[in-house]
């Protein structure tokens, strides 16, 4: 199963969204060629509309690949943004640097080269919001060292959260992703039911969840 929604319906509204233009849909057509995983095209637009309502000054990626999301997030926001991005892969990273100057970003957005657990752990400061698109299986991980620095009133998105439909269904679990669908299904679980977030599940693109933070952790919650 590749799509999580009926194709008709995912065909007509990729066929229905505004398409992208200048870099980002030249990054669109590179990721198709060179199977590189980057945000789908319904959920890119739904970035697009969460920035412009939040605002964001500060925000923080995990996961930034050859820089398609950093790049529309510092485009939706113009000049006033700050970005902090993750990226172990070094040839994602050159790729991800050269992309980030063509499209004049080079001030807004700081790539952390590395593993990401191991990079977060140095972050500094408060995010008006934070992005987790990395490694499935370790978002539990990332949160853990993220959400703390997500500001009161800030949004976390995770997207790829129903994995290709396997999140949602035995039927559909491959046996070498057992590991990454119980991960995230207990990633899911837990911010769904923790009492500082209010959280949605999307079923668009691979699965999004938009996640409001109401307050600190352990204001209302043993931490």
């Amino acid at each position: 199963m590749s799509n999580i929604v009926n194709d008709v319906v995912e065909d007509y509204i990729r066929h229905t969204l505004k398409d992208a233009d200048g870099l980002l849909k030249e990054l669109e057509v590179f990721a198709e060629e060179n199977s590189v995983p980057i945000v789908h095209k319904e959920v890119s637009d739904l970035l697009k509309v969460l920035l412009k309502m939040q605002k964001p000054q500060r925000i923080l990626e995990v996961g930034c690949a050859i820089g398609y999301s950093s790049i529309l997030f510092a485009t939706t926001c113009e000049d006033n943004v700050d970005i902090t991005t993750c990226e172990r892969n070094p040839v994602m990273i050159e790729r991800a640097k050269e992309n980030i100057k063509r499209a004049g970003f080079e001030n807004n957005i700081r790539i952390l080269e590395g593993d990401a657990v191991e990079q977060l752990k140095n972050v500094e400061g408060e995010f008006d919001m934070i992005f987790l698109d990395a490694a499935k299986g370790q978002y539990k991980l990332f949160y853990d060292l993220v959400i703390d620095k997500l500001k009161v009133g800030g949004v976390l998105i995770s997207d790829n959260i129903l994995y290709k439909g396997m999140i949602a269904s035995d039927d559909l679990v491959v046996r070498r992703k057992k590991t990454i669908v119980k991960r995230m299904r207990n990633y899911l679980d837990y911010i769904c039911n923790c009492d500082y977030l209010t959280t949605s599940l999307l079923p668009m693109g691979d699965g999004v969840a938009i996640s409001y933070k109401d307050s600190k952790r352990g204001e209302n919650e043993n931490a």
